[in-house]
């Protein structure tokens, strides 16, 4: 009985344990992360149109790396590891 109580606790503990994400992938989703954590990003729209005549909008973002003055590199570097369990394939376009 303990022995059948102690199988399905460990079978449950690798149902549950995350599966890695494709290195590709990651390596994509930690590089925008990172160049996030570089400088604040931003958008700027301008326009017209005839129903409502002219328009603006504007929208800003930062995130909590790059308040934490986080290092851009270190944060791809741990972004990659922690989603895929191995160190990055490639370096990042830190532009």
């Amino acid at each position: 009985m303990i022995r059948l109580g102690l199988m399905s606790v460990f079978l449950l503990g690798v149902a549950c344990a995350p599966v890695p994400m494709d290195p590709v992938r990651a390596a994509d989703l930690c590089e925008e992360r990172a160049q996030a954590a570089q400088a604040p990003t931003g958008r700027v729209g301008v326009g017209v149109n005839s129903n409502s005549g002219g328009f603006a909008n504007l929208s800003v973002g930062v995130t909590g790396d790059f308040i934490a003055g986080r290092d851009p590199m270190e944060v791809y570097e741990t972004c990659v590891r922690e989603r895929t369990g191995a160190d990055p394939i490639r370096l990042p376009d830190l532009r």
